[in-house]
């Protein structure tokens, strides 16, 4: 069986292909592609069939990870065939938790820097759309960081299923 999981921010252009793209290249340099899947959404459709915003595009790639997406909206029947749905923000976390059709799902549902032990009490990672390339580099720091931590306990979840 599979493990899903999802990364969504606001409109799917900015941290959560960011995340989803760190995340996918954690899962296969640990190899763990058959067993864990990743893609993301936003909370809203702004950009529903855009492509990443062309600095976050700029910045993976500048850091050797792939930059390929296409922006989508989060939809709540997707609960059904996920096992985590991370936010990026406190917003999200919010929008998320209302979306969700029943109290399983919305257990679900996790701050991204909530798996980074050395984040303190400040688990958003912040919106670097309005900003320049400084703060989509801080936003990958801070993705990549706490996608380490994520992967431990992914990898956790995936051999529990498997025991």
């Amino acid at each position: 069986m599979t493990f899903r999981v999802c990364f969504v921010c606001t409109g799917n252009i900015c941290r959560s292909p960011m995340a989803e793209h760190v995340f996918r290249t954690r899962v296969e340099e640990a190899g763990l592609s058959g067993a864990v899947a990743s893609d993301s959404a936003g909370t809203d459709g702004w950009h529903v069939g855009e492509g990443a915003d062309p600095r976050t595009v700029h910045v993976l790639q500048e850091h050797g990870y792939a930059a390929t997406h296409t922006a989508r909206q989060f939809d709540a029947d997707w609960f059904a065939h996920l096992d985590l749905v991370i936010a990026l923000d406190a917003s999200h976390l919010r929008t998320l938790r209302r979306l969700a059709p029943s109290p399983q799902d919305a257990e679900k549902i996790r701050l991204l820097r909530s798996y980074d032990p050395g984040a303190g009490d400040d688990l958003d990672v912040p919106d670097p759309y309005y900003g320049g390339a400084a703060g989509f580099e801080e936003c990958l720091r801070m993705v990549e960081t706490a996608s380490d931590g994520l992967l431990d306990a992914v990898r956790d979840a995936v051999e529990g299923q498997a025991a």
